[in-house]
């Protein structure tokens, strides 16, 4: 399988994205399938599950959001509201959708992906949310949230963030997160996750701010909202080995929101299941997608 295509494209929202590409040249795949990466992760985290079953019979599209990666942090003053992230992708899509769009999102991706479908539920073909109906539900907006945000802000903002003497150091810290992640695959990871600074330390390409608590939590109502809307059939993925997975009956409701939803267990797979079964997730993908 050739490697992706690799380029930033500039958006109508100011920033410019990093973007892989799945089958660039061949204009017979009109149906894209754009993968959106979850938290503190990279478009990279894509390309085994991309290359296992998706390329070669779909056009893929796997953009670094905005703040992680190769694609642009918001700059000084700026924060990453989620929103921000519906308007990067209402931007990216008619750059690089062909005739049908379907979205596949993980985790924070799959937030993502959903309130598109449901803002557009004309525009998307299929859904597939792994692990990607959220967190669970906190409290609502108020003064102890927002200070604590505040407060996070302005120590990221003060303190020097941690760097890495070598890839293997930063490898080893993947996978300290992540018991299930392939060596060779850690190590791949943290050679395009990283850059070397001034101080000649390697450090994880997101903007330091995505680890502090953003202003407004996830709210369960707002999301079903969202998920009511969507018209088209949606797939909902869980890793049996995942410490995100939510219980059953949690699970159950959340999947009722959707109107034409199916759920499935990815065996032997965590939360970063792209990273843990790349394969099977590919020719489960696939199907549904092509179904």
């Amino acid at each position: 399988m050739p490697a992706p295509s690799s380029r930033r494209i500039p958006l109508a929202t100011g920033l410019r994205y990093h973007v892989l590409e799945w089958g660039a040249e061949d204009p017979a795949l009109d149906h894209t399938v754009v993968l959106l990466h979850g938290f503190l992760d990279i478009a990279w985290s894509w390309q085994a599950t991309a290359e296992a079953g998706l390329a070669g019979q779909f056009h893929v599209v796997a953009p670094d959001l905005r703040g992680h990666g190769d694609s642009d942090r918001v700059g000084a003053g700026g924060y990453y509201y989620f929103p921000d992230y519906l308007a990067d992708l209402h931007a990216l899509v008619p750059l690089v959708a062909r005739r049908r769009l379907s979205l596949v999102g993980h985790s924070m991706g799959g937030s993502v992906a959903s309130y598109y479908a449901g803002t557009y539920p004309d525009k998307v073909h299929r859904l597939a949310l792994l692990e990607g109906t959220g967190p669970p539900e906190t409290a609502p907006p108020g003064p102890d949230r927002i200070r604590a945000w505040l407060s996070a802000c302005q120590k990221v903002r003060e303190r020097a963030h941690r760097g890495y003497g070598s890839v293997e150091e930063a490898a080893a810290r993947l996978q300290a997160n992540d018991a299930l992640l392939d060596p060779e695959l850690a190590r791949a990871l943290a050679e395009r996750g990283t850059i070397r600074g001034p101080d000649g330390r390697l450090r994880f390409k997101h903007d330091p701010l995505h680890a502090t608590p953003g202003p407004f939590g996830f709210q369960l109502e707002v999301a079903e909202r969202f998920w009511r809307a969507i018209t088209c059939p949606v797939l909902l993925v869980e890793g049996a080995e995942s410490a995100f997975r939510h219980a059953a009956a949690e699970a159950a409701r959340r999947a009722a929101r959707f109107a034409h939803a199916q759920s499935v267990t990815l065996p032997g797979a965590g939360h970063m299941m792209q990273r843990h079964q790349p394969a099977a997730l590919a020719q489960l993908l696939a199907q549904f997608l092509a179904g």
